[in-house]
């Protein structure tokens, strides 16, 4: 009895992690053709071919989706930036992670960063603690790499250095964000693409690396 009972849990374990995903992957294309906006939660639940009522049981809101989705990568980032070759500067490792974690989501870097503008998210205390979730997640990684590339001498990079480096990575990618859904209001030429959005990835990461010159 015990061992059909935990077979049955482990169904019902997945069988939830299933429909999470089909929520997540219907709303990242949805975002991704109407914009958030103009995305509803009723919307995400019929492409999912689910209620309204099951969206809710894994998500108070739309936005919370989101945040979900944000605070689900943060492993995955960490893994990528700690992993890249300790020849590379601490903001180039960031963004190539940030880029290599973002392949192993559905839809790429679709929901994560194209889907929900940052002006169309709320300013309240969750967005504070998923925002810092992500700042304290890189942190994490760039403190693990330089550990491992000055083992001997840990005091080099001091915690206040990690922090600046890894909000100010933070930074760019907002920035590269906000100039992104400026350029989707424009009223004339192709609307943007992923690969638009990547471009000002690189970008935002070079005005970093330089300084700013």
């Amino acid at each position: 009895m015990e061992e059909q009972s935990m077979q049955e849990m482990g169904r019902r374990d997945r069988k939830k992690a299933a429909t999470r995903g089909s929520l997540l992957r219907a709303a990242t294309q949805m975002f991704a053709e109407r914009g958030y906006q103009e995305t509803t939660v009723k919307d995400i639940a019929a492409a999912a071919g689910v209620t309204e009522r099951t969206f809710f049981r894994y998500f108070p809101s739309k936005e919370d989706l989101v945040f979900a989705e944000i605070l689900d990568f943060i492993p995955l980032l960490v893994k990528e930036i700690a992993g890249r070759p300790a020849s590379e500067p601490p903001y180039t490792a960031v963004l190539n992670g940030l880029l290599a974690a973002a392949e192993g989501l559905d839809g790429g870097l679709g929901i994560l960063f194209v889907g929900a503008p940052p002006r169309a998210l709320s300013t309240g205390a969750r967005r504070t603690s998923v925002l810092a979730g992500f700042e304290d997640g890189i942190a994490e990684a760039l403190a693990d790499r330089l550990a491992h590339r000055s083992p001997d001498e840990p005091a080099r990079t001091p915690a206040l250095h990690i922090s600046v480096l890894a909000r100010a990575s933070v930074a760019a990618v907002r920035s590269a964000l906000i100039d992104f859904t400026t350029r989707d209001n424009a009223p004339t030429g192709p609307p943007p693409s992923v690969e638009d959005f990547t471009h000002l990835l690189h970008e935002a990461f070079a005005v970093l690396s330089s300084g700013g010159v």
